[in-house]
Formats: structure tokens, C-alpha cells, sequence
């Protein structure tokens, strides 16, 4: 039987039933829960510390407006990263990979960004979609341009985590087979291309936090446009 390479990224099922489900639930049960202790464990202040310092990092561009989101946004980063690096252990699952997911979070968390501008200051919003000193002619046009920039931004968030994580897992995958199959026949050759495996690997846990950190960041963008 041929298998291909694409269907790791196939959401695995058990008696019809897919686990995509299992798959988002199980990051949240890791994380250890606070206690009422003066004092906290090792594991605990350091996961505190990385929170707090995501958080100020997250709510920089925003304005005093937009801190509401800061529990939601925290979250979401949180829930992004704990996918991602999960999904770079062997045999498992990564949701993110599913452009249906991704989208899922980008459509309404972009549609409630529009939403709050639209309610709170309806001309600011509005303005958007027309540059100041625009020529007279040139105005239908860049309306309809900015209209279609406007609708684009969640494909374009949904688009740009999918694309990063599937193609890491391909190279992944792609130099994983070339360095087993060259074992055997070129032994020095399969230590090199393992070198690159794990220099690989490396760039692709730096890769899976930074794309969930550049997916919330640039929801804090439009949600400081519209706040």
C-alpha cells in the first residue's frame, strides 16, 4: 500500500469517530493547576513568569481599550503553542495543521474586532477603507480594494499558521526517510542528513511559537484598529 505524505496531517478517527476533539482537549490537562500554597513550585513560577512576560509583550500595541482581551488573547497563544510543539513529538496529531481549525479561531475572533469598530466608532472604521487625499477616480477602486484586504485578514491568519506548521512536518518527514533509507548504504552520508534532522527539529519548535505568537499578535493589531 502507498502512503502518502500528506496523511499524517489526516485527522486520525477511532470507531468512526475523529479525535481531533481529544486531540484539542489534552494540551489544557498538562498544565498543572495553581495551589494555595505561600509558595509555588519551581515548574509553576516559571510557567507564571512566561505568561506575564507573553501577556506585556501581547498588550503593548493595544491601548487601555483592548486589555479586556487580555485573558482571551493569553489563552489563545497558550493553547497555539501547546499544539504546535505537541504536534512535533513522534505519532501524534496537529490540529493547527487543519486549515478548518485555524479558520475556525481566526473568522471570529476577526469578526468581533469588526464588530466592536463598527459599534464604537463607525466612521474611524469605516475610514479605513479610504485613504486620506485619494484622487476622485481612484476612489471606487481602493474601496473595493481595502474591502477585500478587509475580508481576506482571517484567511490570511488561517493560511499562514497551516502553510508554516504542514510545510516543517514535510521536511520533517522528507529527511527523516532519506536519512533511514540511507543508513544501510552511506552511514556517513545518514549521520549528516540526521544532523540536519536535529537542527531541523530545533528551527521547527522555534518555528511552531513564534507562528502562534505572530497569529495572536496580529489579532491585537486589528483589534487596536478598531478599539
Amino acid at each position: 500500500m502507498t502512503v502518502s505524505l500528506f496523511d499524517q496531517f489526516m485527522s486520525p478517527t477511532l470507531l468512526g469517530l475523529p479525535l481531533i476533539a481529544l486531540a484539542m482537549t489534552l494540551p489544557w490537562v498538562m498544565y498543572p493547576a495553581p495551589t494555595a500554597r505561600w509558595l509555588n513550585s519551581r515548574f509553576l513560577a516559571l510557567q507564571g513568569w512566561f505568561i506575564n512576560r507573553f501577556t506585556q509583550q501581547l498588550l503593548l500595541p493595544l491601548s487601555l481599550g483592548g486589555h479586556k482581551w487580555a485573558a482571551l488573547l493569553t489563552s489563545l497563544m497558550i493553547f497555539l503553542i501547546t499544539m504546535n510543539m505537541l504536534g512535533l513529538l513522534p505519532y501524534t496529531f496537529t490540529p493547527t495543521t487543519q486549515l478548518s481549525l485555524n479558520l475556525g479561531l481566526a473568522t471570529p475572533l476577526w469578526l468581533a474586532t469588526v464588530i466592536i469598530g463598527m459599534r464604537n466608532q463607525p466612521t474611524h472604521a469605516l475610514g479605513h477603507l479610504l485613504p486620506e487625499g485619494t484622487p476622485g477616480p481612484l476612489i471606487p477602486v481602493l474601496i473595493v480594494i481595502e474591502t477585500i484586504s478587509l475580508f481576506i485578514r482571517p484567511l490570511a491568519l488561517g493560511v499562514r499558521l497551516t502553510a508554516n506548521l504542514t510545510a516543517g512536518h514535510l521536511l520533517i518527514q522528507l529527511i527523516s526517510t532519506a536519512a533511514f533509507a540511507l543508513l544501510s548504504s552511506m552511514p556517513a552520508v545518514a549521520l549528516l542528513t540526521s544532523t540536519v534532522l536535529v537542527l531541523l527539529t530545533l528551527l521547527e519548535i522555534a518555528v511552531a511559537m513564534i507562528q502562534a505568537y505572530v497569529f495572536v499578535l496580529l489579532l491585537t493589531l486589528y483589534l487596536q484598529e478598531n478599539v
